[in-house]
């Protein structure tokens, strides 16, 4: 059973009464709440602090609007390709596009291996991606809970992991920047609430 009191602090309040959310308000999100959520990001951990977290914040449009049809259309693709009915397919690329081009701002997470180390062998250098991936990872947490404390609201999408090199050259991104997740942002027009199920689930003591 959850302790009420534990909500008194406001990093619990954030973490206990986040929630995923898809539907937004048209109003403009001013840069500077944009900044200090980005900020917030960026001060989470990072292994050996190479900090490999990189970040595309779209505003535009037009700019949205092209990312989701390019992504709508590979994902269309794919389906067609796994033989899944028409109608399901149509469902699921404009329920897509819907989401990227309604959210006032999007952000797209990267990570970089530029600052990572490189080993000669192939198990060293694997765990060091997945070093780079667990602390973009935190860092989009952290953006995910500093929207929420400043009164916004965001969604994680892992649509780009399916097409990172459409992103990469639809945003003209450096080529050392791999998409790793899309966040839509804005403030809220829906609650919603999903259960966790029982910690006794996953935890084992010992």
């Amino acid at each position: 059973m959850q302790n009420e009191n534990l909500h008194t602090s406001p990093v619990l309040e954030a973490i206990f009464n986040r929630r995923s959310i898809r539907r937004y308000r048209g109003e403009h999100v001013p840069r500077e709440m944009i900044e200090e959520i980005l900020q917030a990001a960026i001060r989470a951990p990072s292994a050996h602090n190479r900090q490999p977290w990189r970040f595309v914040v779209i505003e535009s449009q037009h700019e949205k609007e092209q990312l989701a049809q390019a992504m709508g259309t590979r994902l269309r693709h794919d389906l067609e390709a796994d033989n899944v009915p028409q109608d399901v397919i149509d469902k699921d690329v404009s329920r897509s596009y819907s989401r990227i081009t309604a959210a006032p701002v999007l952000i797209i997470l990267c990570l970089s291996m530029i600052d990572m180390d490189v080993y000669p062998d192939e198990r060293r250098n694997r765990n060091e991606y997945l070093m780079a991936v667990q602390s973009t990872a935190m860092a989009g947490q952290n953006l995910l809970l500093a929207a929420h404390a400043t009164g916004l609201a965001s969604c994680w999408m892992c649509a780009p992991l399916f097409v990172p090199d459409l992103v990469r050259e639809r945003l003209a991104l450096p080529e050392d920047w791999q998409p790793q997740a899309l966040i839509t942002l804005g403030y809220p027009a829906e609650n919603r609430s999903k259960p966790r199920h029982n910690l006794e689930r996953s935890v084992i003591w010992r």
